[in-house]
């Protein structure tokens, strides 16, 4: 395989190990996960080691179920509060509106499209795209719990969305796009499937600018949300160059040094009928 083919393996294997662990009663998915076996403790790309012996693994406070407000939580069934492993929270920025339809890059266990119907109501509805089979199950299971009917989980993969141009009003994202090997084609798909006047929110890992790729890589794995994440000129850019404008990187929380966790906004031109070049 390729060295993208070998970190998408990665983040797939790391994340359908939290959906069975969710599944089998875990509370702290990541803590499983990560206490479970040297091969979970992927390297970043110098290929030293994320993690040592003489090291316990911790889940970052940066990341989980704790960002999400308490009247939220109780919105939602107790496995999808679990499997949620993001670095934020899209769902507090998106501004929602009854009947818009919304698409979650990289769902999970569900929380955020959960939410996400609530919020667009019977009139509206939410669709979550994942690549993992195990977390799709989960999802499913959920929805089933929470009687959403507004609801559909798809497998694809964010690079490439099995849903038609201009099919949505609003994308989000909760920290998925750092763990994408081909970020552009994250970027222009999001463009695509907007409607004309539609708008992301997306959750994710930004680095400040002076951070070199290995400085990022120092700082945390791939898999771990840390090595791959864009900088926020990157972010501005990469935006831009499938036509979104009107882009903003707004730092909320510090993930590792000189990395934060960020909302991402920007907007689909109302007179745009595709993706730019």
């Amino acid at each position: 395989m390729s060295t993208d083919d070998e970190l998408r393996e990665q983040v797939r294997a790391r994340y359908a190990d939290a959906a069975r662990a969710v599944a089998a009663g875990a509370t702290n998915p990541l803590a499983v996960v990560e206490q479970a076996a040297p091969s979970d403790c992927y390297a970043p790309v110098d290929n030293a080691s994320c993690c040592s012996p003489e090291t316990t693994p911790q889940v970052d406070e940066a990341f989980g179920a704790g960002l999400y407000e308490t009247s939220e939580r109780g919105e939602v069934p107790a496995e999808a509060l679990a499997a949620s492993l993001g670095c934020g929270n899209p769902i507090a920025v998106a501004e929602l509106r009854e009947g818009e339809r919304v698409l979650d890059l990289g769902s999970g266990g569900g929380i955020d499209v959960l939410l996400s119907a609530r919020r667009v109501g019977p009139t509206g509805f939410a669709y979550g795209v994942d690549m993992t089979p195990e977390m799709l199950e989960l999802a499913e299971a959920n929805r089933a719990r929470a009687g959403a009917t507004n609801v559909k989980f798809l497998r694809g993969t964010i690079e490439d969305v099995p849903l038609p141009d201009g099919s949505v009003d609003v994308v989000i994202s909760n920290c998925v796009v750092n763990l994408s090997t081909d970020k552009p084609a994250v970027l222009a798909e999001m463009f695509r499937v907007l409607t004309p006047g539609g708008r992301i929110g997306v959750s994710d890992v930004v680095a400040e600018d002076h951070l070199t790729p290995a400085d990022r890589a120092e700082r945390g794995s791939y898999v771990g949300c840390i090595a791959g994440a864009l900088s926020r000129s990157e972010y501005l850019t990469g935006l831009a160059a499938v036509g979104f404008t009107h882009a903003t990187v707004e730092y909320t929380h510090e993930a590792a040094a000189g990395m934060h966790s960020a909302i991402v906004r920007a907007s689909k031109p109302v007179d745009s009928t595709g993706v730019t070049a």
